[in-house]
């Protein structure tokens, strides 16, 4: 992406292009040239088309009376010129793809001085130039003119209707307007999250009833912030809140207001404004607008402030009844929980609704919904578990859980079965992990043997913690949350293998809990170290290893779990701090990365033992894993009999 200078920098070329462009057009139309002599009906004319004549000028130079170009811009200009040891005038008609060549190569190069023909000279001595066109002849010249000048023109035109409608995106023509006749959905479409609806509820009952808050002193527009994940219906939320009010809605990206040219966003946002007043009551919705709530007063150049304060003056409302019906709603990915933001922009919005990741339930109901909408003789309800898929879907959206059945849909159709457990589950794969492929490692026996280990050391300090606790390998497996084990190569992530697993519902982890999630993303690692030796780890733990840094950085640094100082000390730039900081990291991760390799070595030989199963079939099933571990655990316990 350009830097905004170089936009800026880019605007204000475009304009003097125009304006040189302008100028000349004008200059030519309007005939500023010099004037040639009168040509005389007694003077002998000759007439050719032979370009020779032309070059011989050249040579010739010091005899040269005048030069005239008769209509350089036609298809055929003349030059007209004159010796002064001879009474013959000379007029040689040349192609306009010569024309050019001979100005350049002859005249210009040889310094020949020379004028152009004005139109009262050319109609003054039609006969003698031997201009049989007319009118005809001039619509033809016309003509090449607009083809040869076609770009300059086309600026022109830009230039005269961005003065008086404003530049595409900069005068709101990215902002659609909707009338609440055509928008479409229900607040029943936003399953569960009753307690977002409960806060829409009391914003509509504040609008309906607005002149009861004005009586009590409320005067400010109900300006709204809706924030949260991407996908949990923020933007349907604005739509479904316009329907029911019967108005008509404003839409707008917040990557509409970055146009380049300095301005542009205030002028769209004001072009919006002034659409919405004229409407009288509208919700104009500026969606994925983040930009606009950074704090002011980050850059040196002024104009970045420019779109966020223009918004800022319009969220106050217009001392006027012009725009006393407009409510503006804001979309933004975060909020001032997570990130810093403008502490006047945030005052101007009296209603805040943060949207959330739907719980279980919801997800189970959501899914039920959007499974619902297909015809039922393409799902087999007797043999979909909704309550397994709304377990392995935690942390999804609304918008990827609608992806996950769509997915289902497609895998069905392109198989020939019905949507069941087993279907979605395969499309939840697909749509979190990707495209898997076994090609890429079928004859690398080595890699896929490394790989084997690595994602098995990843599983077994999953479990560790339960079977440190004495739990049998059944209340273990319930416990777990492993899908599968992998051995598939997965393009999107750059793996060879992977673990799938369930999520968790997001939840306030403890210090023991942190760590036990570094421990096992060091399983794959300690498992490579333990069978190759400390100079046999690979690559592979690339990705593990800075999910660790970032999570002890947050451990340490931003949450000071092993201090009793609780400060973030991330804020801190003293000197010498940041050498602290990175020893008492180093320090945590030897501490954490030693249990993991000395938790591993009571696993190693049935992880040995496991591993050949695994390349076998390459993938392994929760079911598959926790049968060969019980198997195996008989077996020992029977050799130990």
């Amino acid at each position: 992406m350009p830097s905004s200078s170089k936009m800026h920098d880019f605007s204000r070329s475009v304009y003097f292009r125009v304006a040189a462009i302008f100028v000349f057009t004008i200059a030519v139309v309007a005939g500023i040239i010099h004037r040639p002599p009168a040509l005389q009906d007694s003077e002998p004319v000759v007439h050719s088309q032979d370009i020779s004549e032309i070059t011989a000028v050249a040579a010739n130079k010091e005899r040269l009376e005048y030069l005239l170009l008769a209509q350089p811009l036609s298809e055929f200009p003349r030059y007209v010129f004159k010796y002064k040891d001879s009474p013959e005038i000379h007029v040689v008609k040349v192609p306009s793809t010569s024309h050019v060549n001979l100005e350049r190569e002859v005249l210009l190069k040889n310094g020949i001085p020379y004028s152009i023909a004005r139109d009262d000279y050319l109609d003054a001595h039609k006969a003698v130039l031997q201009n049989e066109g007319g009118t005809s002849g001039v619509m033809t010249d016309v003509g090449v003119f607009l083809a040869r000048n076609a770009i300059g023109i086309a600026l022109l035109v830009f230039l005269f209707v961005g003065l008086k409608k404003g530049i595409p995106g900069m005068g709101g023509g990215g902002a659609s307007m909707i009338k609440p006749e055509n928008l479409k959905g229900s607040m029943d479409d936003l399953v569960g999250m009753e307690d977002i609806k409960q806060e829409v509820a009391h914003l509509e009952e504040m609008i309906r009833n607005r002149d009861l808050y004005r009586s009590h002193g409320i005067d400010k527009p109900f300006n709204v912030m809706l924030t949260g994940p991407a996908g949990t219906g923020k933007t349907k939320l604005a739509g479904y809140l316009a329907k029911k009010l019967g108005i008509p809605l404003i839409q707008a990206s917040g990557s509409a207001l970055e146009t380049g040219f300095v301005g542009g966003g205030s002028k769209t946002l004001n072009a919006i404004y002034k659409k919405a007043s004229k409407e009288g009551r509208c919700i104009i919705f500026l969606d994925e607008a983040q930009s606009l709530f950074m704090p002011r007063g980050r850059s040196d150049k002024r104009w970045d402030d420019d779109t966020a304060n223009t918004l800022l003056g319009l969220l106050d409302g217009v001392k006027s009844n012009e725009g006393a019906g407009v409510i503006w709603v804001v979309a933004s990915n975060f909020d001032d929980a997570n990130s810093q933001m403008d502490e006047a922009m945030l005052r101007r919005f009296s209603v805040k609704i943060n949207f959330r990741l739907p719980n279980k339930a919801e997800r189970r109901e959501l899914l039920r919904v959007f499974l619902a909408k297909k015809d039922e003789r393409f799902v087999d309800w007797n043999n979909l578990n909704l309550d397994y898929v709304a377990d392995i879907t935690a942390n999804l959206s609304p918008a990827l859980l609608e992806t996950v059945v769509e997915r289902a849909s497609m895998i069905a159709i392109q198989e020939s079965v019905l949507i069941d457990t087993d279907v979605m589950f395969r499309a939840f794969e697909r749509a979190s992990i990707g495209l898997t492929d076994r090609a890429t490692t079928a004859e690398k026996d080595k890699q896929r043997e490394r790989v084997a280990l690595h994602e098995l050391g990843h599983f077994f300090m999953q479990i560790d913690p339960y079977l440190r606790k004495g739990m049998s390998l059944e209340q273990v497996k319930e416990k777990s949350h492993l899908l599968k084990i992998s051995t598939e190569s997965v393009s999107k992530i750059g793996a060879l293998g992977y673990v799938l697993s369930s999520g968790e519902d997001v939840s306030l982890q403890t210090l023991e809990e942190m760590e036990q999630d570094i421990i096992q993303l060091y399983g794959g690692v300690a498992a490579e170290e333990l069978f190759y030796g400390a100079r046999g780890i690979s690559v592979g733990s690339q990705n593990d290893i800075q999910k660790v840094t970032s999570k002890l950085d947050l451990m340490v640094n931003r949450l000071s779990m092993y201090s009793r100082s609780k400060l973030d000390y991330s804020q801190l730039k003293g000197e010498g701090s940041h050498d602290e900081a990175v020893k008492l990291v180093e320090s945590k991760a030897d501490e954490l990365y030693t249990r993991t390799l000395e938790a591993m070595k009571e696993y190693k030989d049935i992880a040995w033992a496991l591993k050949d199963t695994l390349l076998e079939r390459y993938v392994l099933s929760k079911d598959e894993v926790f049968e060969l571990l019980s198997k195996m655990m008989k077996k020992e316990e029977a050799v130990a009999a």
